[in-house]
């Protein structure tokens, strides 16, 4: 059956690229959006969308009568739902086939078999796969599985049965908080996956994560696109990923990929899945299926030369694989970063707001779900782009992605660019000599601000660069106003500036400093006085719209500027800054009431409210557990008292910085 119009049941960058591929197919893409998505990116391109509801997923995405009846509203043959979502969900996949359109994905059977954690264990040890050993079936019981863990000996991985996306696990290391584990384990299930199941497995502490893409027609076909490797992990989500997987021989790779294609087989699988495995020295385990298409396809793609999307079309369409296994090739390596808004400082805490700044670079492939402007709201995966680089090998694609990295500049939300640049330069991540583990035993070293070899260069730059183009008259000219920035004014009349103007710029570390840009040749050179008495003699010259050139001596610097929504942005040889002029910090002392306020410290639902009016509670208690996109913070109190006017209840959403409860003086 020829697909003439499909329905996306998604959002951001992955139903923009599947629209893009759809396009390209000579298929008319439609997309769905909730209320809180309206103006998103996915909407804009997709150029014609469904509204199916509020915007918490509960109520939108997740909605499977509300994007069957979009779908049928819109007379789609097909629907794609991308990843997440309903995307495993076999009385969604059932729902579109009643409906009489083609599900892109496995069937339902198979869905069930591989969406359920404890049951793909199941079919890969009947299939002779290797597993991890643990205890058989999933438990629900916290004292039984409290009572196992302590059989088995820690440390022990609790895994939800119907988890997915790095969601669902937890590793128990502690025997003291194992029953706050559990709790904790058994109430993420329920809430997010609708089960309180939970598999107990023994954990591999130094293992790598590799996965294999595979592909069947659903007759029996099933060929494997060579495999990824995904260890770099933090809160056991993905950060890098990269293909082929470096450093593993090549035969215990293929037995590998052998493995998951037999698995494929024994279920006559359908569409696109990866089947994914943990390698600990010369042995590899079963870990689980995801069956439908992966956030890192596009490194599979980059490495293969395929379009996995229209793969994935050409199966629903019954035209079959159109190849066999030795069609297929490794061309070169590519890795893959996601860039998130999200806070390392605070244990990778989503980060929400509009994106005032958002550049990316040019000369590799980005997949991106939001714009400059767009906003990113509490309610979904923080994820803003992915950057994917193919090279020939994989030092060059490291390299490659590293300056990439250097030369992304975002406003308005925190993100994890420098933690990720300093995993594409850290030296043991070259060597490969990293586990699934890693990354948690150096945060401090890899979320430490990256210095730059002159931050006085080019604060001193971006000084300059703000008088001279504040000099225009232009109404168009963002820096016309310069009073409502800084509070000074320039001379009237004539090109030279007056003498010492003040200039308060405010750095993306939110690092404040007041330089004085001073004349020494009208139009060319500038002494820039730093508040610690420093002095640069520069010249400044655009050479062209946006090209400077900046000299020191007889050192000369070639930049790209631009001055936008309030901010200077430099792309410059050590990555692209972001300054923004800003008044001089005011600094307040503390207040021992402060203390007492118990504040969300982001935007999200409270999940549970762990302490009543009256209650006395301890210094770093849980007041209350909130979840924000995909992570679940305890909120703590910061000194000891009497809990008063708690002001939230379980499943309100609350805004960062919030007041949630007091803690009052105790009489003692």
């Amino acid at each position: 059956m020829k697909i003439k119009t499909l329905l996306i049941a998604n959002r951001g960058e992955i139903a923009c690229r599947i629209a893009r591929t759809a396009r390209a197919s000579g298929i008319t893409p439609v997309g769905v959006h909730s209320q809180a998505d309206a103006n998103a990116l996915h909407v804009r391109e997709i150029g014609k969308s469904v509204c199916i509801g509020a915007g918490p997923a509960s109520e939108s995405y997740l909605k499977i009568d509300a994007v069957i009846a979009a779908a049928q509203s819109v007379g789609a043959d097909a629907i794609h739902p991308g990843y997440g979502f309903l995307a495993e969900n076999p009385d969604f996949a059932r729902s579109v086939e009643a409906a009489g359109m083609i599900f892109m994905g496995p069937t339902p059977e198979t869905l069930e078999r591989f969406g359920d954690k404890a049951s793909a264990k199941e079919a890969a040890v009947a299939a002779s796969v290797p597993v991890i050993s643990g205890a058989e079936g999933a438990r629900s019981d916290p004292e039984q599985i409290a009572e196992e863990v302590r059989q088995m000996g820690l440390p022990v991985l609790l895994k939800a049965v119907g988890g997915g996306g790095g969601r669902g696990q937890r590793l128990v290391t502690d025997e003291t908080t194992l029953v706050e584990d559990i709790e904790g384990a058994l109430r993420e299930a329920k809430s997010t996956f609708g089960s309180e199941g939970l598999l107990l497995e023994r954990f591999l502490p130094e293992a790598r994560h590799v996965e294999v893409q595979i592909a069947g027609d659903g007759k029996g076909h099933v060929v494997h696109l060579f495999e990824r490797d995904c260890t770099l992990q933090r809160r056991h989500q993905k950060v890098i990923e990269e293909a082929p997987a470096w450093g593993l021989p090549r035969t215990l790779l293929d037995d590998i990929a052998h493995d998951a294609v037999r698995l494929g087989e024994t279920l006559d699988y359908r569409g696109l899945g990866t089947v994914e495995f943990l390698v600990a020295g010369g042995e590899y385990f079963f870990l689980e299926v995801n069956p439908r298409i992966q956030v890192e396809h596009p490194v599979t793609e980059a490495i293969t030369g395929l379009d996995l999307v229209a793969l994935h079309l050409r199966i629903a369409e019954g035209a079959g694989l159109g190849l066999v296994q030795d069609d297929l090739t490794i061309n070169g390596h590519a890795v893959e970063a996601r860039l998130y808004a999200e806070d390392p400082a605070m244990q990778f805490a989503p980060s929400t707001g509009t994106l005032s700044t958002l550049s990316l670079p040019s000369g590799l492939r980005v997949d991106s779900g939001v714009e400059e402007g767009d906003a990113v709201t509490p309610y979904y995966d923080p994820m803003i782009a992915k950057l994917i680089v193919h090279a020939p090998d994989r030092e060059t694609a490291l390299a490659r992605l590293a300056t990439a990295l250097d030369h992304v500049a975002v406003e308005g939300v925190e993100t994890n660019r420098a933690f990720l640049t300093a995993l594409a330069r850290n030296h043991e991540f070259e060597r490969m000599q990293v586990h699934t583990r890693w990354i948690d035993g150096r945060l401090d070293e890899l979320t430490q601000a990256p210095g730059l070899t002159r931050p006085d260069l080019w604060k001193a730059t971006a000084a300059i660069l703000f008088v001279t183009q504040s000099r225009s008259d232009t109404d168009a000219n963002p820096w016309t106003n310069r009073d409502a920035f800084t509070g000074w004014r320039l001379g009237l009349g004539g090109d030279a500036i007056e003498a010492g103007q003040r200039v308060t710029l405010t750095d993306s570390d939110e690092v404040s400093e007041e330089l004085r840009v001073s004349p020494v040749k009208p139009g060319a050179k500038y002494t820039i006085h730093s508040e610690k008495g420093e002095a640069l003699i520069l010249s400044a010259r655009e050479l062209t719209p946006g090209r400077w050139r900046v000299g020191e001596g007889d050192t000369v610097h070639l930049i790209d500027a631009r001055l936008h929504a309030g901010v200077i942005e430099l792309d410059t040889p050590e990555g692209r800054l972001v300054f923004r002029p800003a008044a001089p910090l005011a600094f307040a002392g503390g207040d021992a009431a402060a203390d007492r306020a118990v504040t969300s410290p982001l935007t999200g639902m409270i999940v549970e409210i762990k302490v009543s009016d009256g209650q006395s509670v301890a210094e770093g208690d849980v007041v209350a557990v909130m979840e924000s996109m995909k992570l679940e913070i305890s909120i703590r109190a910061a000194a000891a008292g009497i809990a008063s006017n708690i002001s939230v209840s379980n499943g309100d959403m609350v805004d960062r910085g919030q007041v949630i409860a007091e803690i009052l003086p105790s009489e003692e």
